[in-house]
């Protein structure tokens, strides 16, 4: 949510941050900002809508500034528009602020600073915290760094920040708490951004700060200090992983659509390395270096929100069935509020796209403080999440740009069946020809994901034309596959707006079944798994009312597809791996319904990609 980006070297900086305010587009957000210092003057422009509305209110800017920073938001206090967009302005006209995150106790703020005669022209919690630092700048008669480290102490939620002031035009001070930050090293030039995609062609290199670390940033270099107590920190400098053509659409209409394509590539590079079929071992070193924590598990907590939430599901019915210990799966936003009872003796496993998701944050670290061993699913390197896990496995997706999960989720499965099938080996609680067996077909599914997409994708664009216009729609599935129904339902609301449920098959009767009429479209995940008898005894309940139902079937069930309106087929694989599969018609479903109903894909509306904030 909300993206940050900056400049500060000997190029104009207006085209840089721009650009990286693009770049920052997927994050999710409602206005758009830029300010430069030229000089000794601010140049402020911030508007309402997208980045390209900005670039308008700029064209006459005309800035040769080589310092500056930008903004897009996605609203928490105040409506979007422009006096609530970033950046805010001091009082005095002399800081400019941009601001990620919540200030909870900005009410008490404002009433304060408004008794000493501070006037806010917006309903933002940010414009408090920009007056709060002028307050501490003037009365504690210090400079802007002191000021902020002060104001920051006085402030009770999550942030990421970047502060310029008027006088001093060749330097960006930034802070973080809860919500990433990266500053990017470059010659004698450096920048700052949300994350490393604004700045990833100049620069290599980059510092992530960490919670509760404050930094100036001067061509003279990155100073790092603790916001508690001013104790200096010696930056630690990384390699970026990222390529400058994963983050581009490489000829597709959109990013959702080639993350879709990406898929077979994108399972594979997450198995390379660990799934070794030859020497019949999955090597993970986060497993096999805790693997007295694992094996002597009484219980695994997995932890998640939104589309890693369904994988979760999906990693419960894998590490129950096979591995044979205890799982529980929660969301991340009621895990924290609800006093948990947490031992020594369970491992908390936490699932997240960006490892940034603030609420599985929060959880992840209440588990810690109870003395859990946590671990880490995530595609972000050096995310926050990675960072504070004991230990973890990274899903090699690459960048996703687009808000709905594709690729990410897919990978996530990958990783959760290699760790159930490593568990479920040394446990004994699978034999060694299962185990064997389980392998060799994992190491097939990216050809099976590339065979799905090339024999499904045209037939799926018809499907859409039919059911385009429709308002609601209904997903079931049974074991395996009712995340996956769960996930279909989220897709299609996601980024076609249409209302869809996901629904165990068998609660079909306890409610929904009401709804079914010729006007309810109902996809049924139906492969040829241990519950089709009883799959298939749904979908005639569905015809009995004239239901139209879409069914998603093993290749050449021919008994299903004579019952059904339309048929897509998958390969034939064991039933633990059939979400996979599984989900990616659904997802080519989701995104062609939308692109007919005309929705933005990419940039749905109210979406962030990474909820950084409550």
């Amino acid at each position: 949510m909300c993206g940050i980006t900056g400049y500060i070297g000997h190029k104009e900086a207006y085209p840089i941050i721009i650009n990286g305010l693009k770049r920052l587009e997927y994050r999710g957000y409602d206005s758009a900002g830029i300010i430069l210092n030229e000089n000794g003057i601010f140049k402020l422009r911030k508007t309402k809508g997208k980045v390209s509305d900005l670039e308008v209110k700029c064209a006459k800017l005309n800035s040769k500034a080589t310092v500056g920073m930008g903004h897009t938001r996605w609203a928490t206090h105040g409506v979007p528009s422009d006096v609530n967009s970033h950046p805010h302005i001091s009082n005095n006209g002399r800081i400019a602020l941009i601001h990620n995150g919540i200030i909870e106790n900005y009410g008490t703020l404002k009433i304060m600073l408004t008794s000493k005669g501070y006037v806010f022209k917006s309903e933002t919690d940010t414009e408090v915290l920009v007056n709060l630092i002028q307050f501490m700048q003037e009365t504690q008669k210090v400079d802007l760094f002191t000021a902020i480290r002060y104001a920051l102490n006085e402030v009770i939620g999550a942030y990421a920040i970047a502060v310029m002031e008027v006088e001093q035009p060749e330097e960006i001070i930034v802070a973080r708490l809860s919500s990433p930050l990266a500053i990017g090293i470059g010659e004698n030039e450096y920048f700052i951004a949300s994350d490393a995609s604004p700045f990833v062609e100049f620069t290599k290199e980059a510092v992530y700060l960490e919670d509760g670390e404050m930094a100036a940033i001067t061509l003279e270099g990155v100073d790092i200090h603790k916001i508690k107590d001013n104790a200096k920190v010696n930056p630690i400098i990384q390699e970026l992983k990222l390529n400058l053509e994963e983050i581009e659409k490489g000829g597709y209409d959109h990013f959702m659509l080639k993350e879709i394509h990406e898929q077979p590539k994108s399972i594979m590079d997450t198995m390379r390395g660990r799934l070794l079929v030859e020497e019949g071992v999955i090597q993970m070193s986060g497993i096999w270096d805790h693997q007295e924590k694992f094996f002597n598990a009484e219980r695994i907590i997995i932890i998640s929100c939104g589309t890693s939430w369904h994988a979760a599901l999906i990693g419960e019915y894998l590490i129950e069935d096979l591995a044979r210990i205890p799982v529980e799966v929660e969301y991340a936003s009621e895990f924290r509020y609800r006093n948990p009872i947490i031992t020594d003796r369970d491992i908390v496993i936490a699932i997240s796209q960006s490892g940034e998701t603030a609420d599985t944050l929060a959880a992840l670290k209440l588990a810690k403080e109870k003395g859990a061993f946590i671990y880490g699913i995530c595609n972000v390197v050096d995310s926050s999440i990675a960072r504070l896990t004991d230990a973890g496995s990274y899903t090699h997706a690459g960048p996703e740009i687009g808000v709905a999960s594709t690729k990410a989720f897919t990978a996530q499965l990958a990783v959760l069946s290699m760790i159930a099938i490593k568990l479920a080996k040394h446990r004994g609680t699978i034999s060694k020809e299962r185990f064997t067996s389980l392998i060799t077909e994992l190491e097939t599914i990216p050809d099976k994901v590339e065979k799905v997409i090339r024999n499904t994708e045209e037939q799926v664009k018809e499907i859409a034309l039919l059911y385009s216009r429709t308002n609601n729609f209904l997903y079931l599935g049974r074991g395996y596959n009712y995340p996956i129904a769960l996930e279909g339902a989220l897709k299609l609301k996601e980024i076609s707006y249409i209302h869809a449920e996901g629904y165990p098959a068998a609660e079909m009767k306890h409610g929904p079944i009401a709804l079914i009429d010729n006007n309810m479209p109902v996809v049924v995940i139906a492969p040829k798994t241990l519950h089709y008898d009883k799959i298939v005894s749904n979908i005639q309940e569905i015809n009995s009312r004239k239901g139209k139902v879409i069914a998603i079937v093993t290749e050449n069930d021919i008994q299903v597809r004579s019952m059904v309106s339309q048929a897509i087929e998958i390969p034939d694989v064991s039933e633990c791996l059939t979400p996979i599969l599984a989900s990616v018609p659904l997802q080519l479903l989701a995104y062609y319904i939308a692109i007919l109903r005309g929705a933005n894909v990419d940039q749905p509306r109210n979406l962030a990609k990474s909820v950084t904030v409550e």
